[in-house]
């Protein structure tokens, strides 16, 4: 087998899959908490596969598709086995249900990713990118749990509707933006994506990880902010373009 400049990317994915096999090991040892860093690894290590990638110049269809099957591993399996085992089974059956959605609907948002893949840089993703949900939930893991005694009450009755919600966005079509590039054209292109990145990774550098769930919160309510914004121009601008053409009807009469 020929060593190429395209190892080098597949490693970071290879690592991030590693990372996703340990988060499973330890959730099943009941050490929550690091296995929700090993998912959190994971996603570094998924970031890092993309910008090796566009370094080395070897973006590549084999480099996709070991992309999504890591991230069904780490980002799917993993945040399922971790809820399932936290929380979830105390609601039986409808648990075990709710546990696998992060899991079945990652690996379909991840398939209708790659039949829909036009070239390797995108301006944005149809539906919430799956390591964004996987995160969303570790990071709530990490604020709330607490050795021996687990999740408050209040978080634990929230927990279930949260995985449900954080699922369903997965096989959306709202749209999210893509994480911004770290270059003078990146930074040019979208400043202010740039800048709420920086700011988002410096308040959760400064609270050592205490930021990150509200971070993420934010980043997936952008999603159905942007769809209601968008319908409220349209009708702003329909109702606007209705009133032109009736005063342009009036006008006519009245010649």
């Amino acid at each position: 087998m020929r060593i190429t400049r395209a190892v080098v990317p597949s490693l970071f994915t290879i690592l991030n899959i590693f990372c996703g096999f340990r988060s499973i090991i330890h959730t099943s040892q009941g050490d929550f908490v690091l296995a929700g860093w090993f998912i959190i690894l994971a996603a570094v290590f998924d970031s890092l596969d993309g910008v090796m990638a566009r370094i080395t110049k070897s973006s590549s269809d084999f480099g996709v598709e070991l992309d999504s099957l890591s991230d069904v591993v780490s980002f799917g399996a993993a945040p399922s086995f971790l809820v399932y085992t936290i929380h979830l089974q105390s609601l039986g059956g409808a648990g075990m249900l709710i546990s696998a959605m992060p899991m079945i609907f990652g690996a379909l948002r991840l398939a209708r990713f790659n039949v829909q893949l036009i070239g390797y840089d995108k301006d944005f993703f149809k539906g919430l990118p799956i390591p964004a949900m996987a995160i969303t939930i570790v990071s709530y893991v990490l604020t709330y749990y607490e050795y021996g005694t687990g999740l408050p009450q209040t978080q634990a009755l929230l927990f279930a509707p949260i995985v449900v919600i954080l699922s369903l966005l997965l096989v959306s079509t709202f749209k999210y933006d893509t994480t911004p590039k770290f270059s003078r054209k990146g930074i040019k292109q979208h400043p202010l994506r740039f800048t709420i990145t920086v700011i988002g990774l410096t308040a959760v550098a400064l609270t050592k990880g205490g930021a990150l769930f509200p971070f993420f919160v934010f980043f997936v309510a952008t999603g159905p902010l942007r769809y209601l914004i968008n319908i409220i121009k349209r009708k702003f601008h329909h109702s606007e373009k209705s009133t032109e053409e009736k005063e342009t009807e009036m006008s006519s009469i009245d010649i």
